[in-house]
């Protein structure tokens, strides 16, 4: 998709606008001489400048390049309106340089800057949709069908526009666009399965946006086109995957009703922003109550049947596997940085050869400066390591030193505890010994008590006796 994008917007570029010429004469102006460059700069902090971007200067078959070159050069405004006062020779320069197509580089008005304005604001599409689809860490193609009709609509607006050279640029750049993308039975279907896949747009999405694009009666007919194919690689999916009796697939009712039902609703003109925004009135109008949140959705789905196999999750993975461009790979050979413009060819092959091991010499102590900042940053671990370390040892030391205490603290007491056995068994023994001394006054206790009686019963016994005489 990346390659397809750079031969659209090259093919929009060759209507360059003269405004966008001027705009790099100036550049290349700036940036010939080291001299003029430190000029530039101090130009740039009189008129208080805020941007820290360095000028570049665009390559012919790069048009990002002229993007870059025009969206950091829009912040030299200022400096470019002065710069004559701080560089004699720039006016001169304007006057009597001659541009690539013969005309004479004048000085740039408030309109060229409008201009370039405009032209950024168009570009700014093509380069985010270029950096997005060039992305190697996450998912690209289940959004590939919604950038293509994002950038459909954009081609759209772009049209109607009141600037004539942006129309003259939109009316090249859709005609490569209906070259690739302007015939759907040309295009891979593929992309519109892992559209498909993406739980944000399913099948609804997808067939509102082919009638948009391509009419209503050629929409239903990719519809169900697109909805066989998807069905027949589901299938194939079972026979692949399946070990014991394959469940079933979609039915054909299904696809006749949602051809039926996407019939139904009307053709929308405007924007893809539209079509979401009627896609979901009509999910209110067809009952929906109220918003739900994602476990409200989730819990409110039919209940899936007992299978230790999901095929439609493996058909998902294998789809949106697929990368939707192949710049990724291709960047781990390519030589764009050593590529020289045609206002650097003049360096003879000694130079060049310099300046190549000159930038390989960069790079390294770039490297170096990276490994030096991560060892400082170990070190710095390593440091706060040893500061933890320390800490607890400090917490160990007065931890042995708690331990020792509470062991000599348990030996007092331990002393303690033996010496009050040791009474006590002393104790016992006295006790013991007091009560056989206690016996023993018992016994004669007891002994005198008897006597005691017996004498009492001899007295008692003689005063009857005296009584009785």
């Amino acid at each position: 998709m990346a390659h397809i994008l750079n031969l659209i917007v090259q093919d929009g570029l060759k209507e360059i606008d003269a405004s966008v010429t001027r705009v790099r004469n100036i550049v290349r102006y700036v940036r010939s001489l080291p001299a003029r460059t430190l000029k530039f700069k101090q130009c740039c902090t009189h008129v208080k400048v805020e941007c820290t971007k360095t000028l570049c200067l665009d390559v012919p078959t790069r048009w990002n390049s002229t993007y870059l070159m025009l969206d950091t050069a829009q912040n030299f405004e200022k400096a470019f309106d002065k710069f004559h006062f701080f560089d004699d020779r720039f006016s001169a320069y304007l006057c009597s340089h001659l541009c690539e197509d013969g005309s004479s580089a004048s000085s740039l008005e408030s309109d060229d800057w409008v201009n370039v304005r405009n032209l950024i604001a168009f570009l700014a599409r093509f380069h985010e949709l270029t950096k997005k689809v060039s992305g190697s860490r996450y998912v690209t193609c289940n959004s590939h069908f919604e950038d293509v009709s994002k950038l459909y609509c954009h081609l759209k607006m772009c049209l109607i526009s009141e600037d004539e050279h942006l129309r003259k640029m939109a009316e090249r750049m859709q005609e490569k666009f209906k070259k690739y993308w302007g015939e759907p039975e040309k295009m891979i279907k593929i992309i519109f399965i892992a559209s498909i896949l993406d739980p944000r747009n399913k099948f609804e999405y997808v067939s509102l946006a082919f009638e948009e694009h391509f009419g209503e009666e050629k929409g239903k007919k990719i519809n169900v086109e697109v909805y066989a194919y998807m069905n027949s690689l589901f299938e194939e999916y079972l026979k692949t995957y399946s070990t014991g009796s394959c469940p079933q697939s979609p039915s054909s009712s299904t696809s006749s009703n949602n051809t039926s039902n996407a019939s139904s609703r009307r053709v929308i003109t405007a924007s893809l922003i539209r079509t979401k925004l009627y896609l979901k009135k009509q999910k209110k109008v067809n009952g929906s109550r109220g918003a739900k949140s994602e476990l409200d959705k989730y819990i409110s789905e039919e209940q899936e049947p007992f299978s230790e196999e999901f095929y439609i999750l493996k058909l998902a993975r294998d789809v949106l596997a697929i990368p939707i461009s192949s710049v990724a790979s291709e960047c781990a050979f390519r030589t764009g940085g050593r590529i020289l413009d045609s206002f650097r060819s003049s360096l003879t092959p000694k130079c060049v050869q310099a300046l190549l091991r000159e930038q390989e010499v960069v790079t390294l102590s770039k490297e170096a400066s990276q490994l030096n900042v991560q060892l400082q940053e170990a070190k710095a671990k390593w440091s706060e390591v040893q500061d933890v370390v320390l800490v607890a040892a400090e917490r160990m030391t007065v931890s042995i030193e708690r331990v020792n205490n509470l062991e000599a603290a348990l030996n007092s007491k331990v002393e303690e505890v033996a010496a009050t056995e040791e009474k006590c068994a002393k104790m016992e023994d006295r006790y013991k010994k007091i009560m056989e001394h206690n016996k023993v006054h018992i016994t004669t206790i007891r002994d005198l008590y008897l006597s005691l009686s017996t004498m009492r019963s001899e007295k008692d016994g003689l005063l009857t006796e005296v009584l009785s005489a």
